[in-house]
């Protein structure tokens, strides 16, 4: 059996924002918006989470105007089980103790 995955505040806020448009594709520009983690700390992350099979990724092409392809992220089934756990058990107090913050 393995032993349970220990969550950083910093992965639980991405669950958090991942979770609360599960089915949707979100880039992540968003997601720092939403979770006000820097750009060297999600995109790391979001890396890691996709290795372990909890958050899908794909390049999506460009947008008019003179927009680059970019990458978008949402939970797998297996990362929208975790995200469940997780907001289940974590405090809501706020974005740096895994709140997500408002849209």
């Amino acid at each position: 059996m393995d032993a349970p995955l220990r969550l950083s505040r910093q992965t639980r806020a991405v669950l958090a924002a991942l979770l609360e448009r599960p089915a949707a594709w979100s880039h992540g520009y968003d997601l720092m918006q939403r979770t006000a983690l820097k750009s060297g700390t999600l995109y790391p992350l979001l890396m890691r989470l996709a290795d372990r099979g909890l958050v899908e990724a794909e390049w999506q092409p460009p947008v008019p105007p003179a927009r680059a392809p970019r990458h978008a992220y949402r939970l797998t089934k297996e990362g929208l089980n975790l995200a469940r756990a997780s907001a289940d058990r974590a405090p809501t107090r706020g974005p740096a103790l895994g709140g997500v913050l408002p849209a």
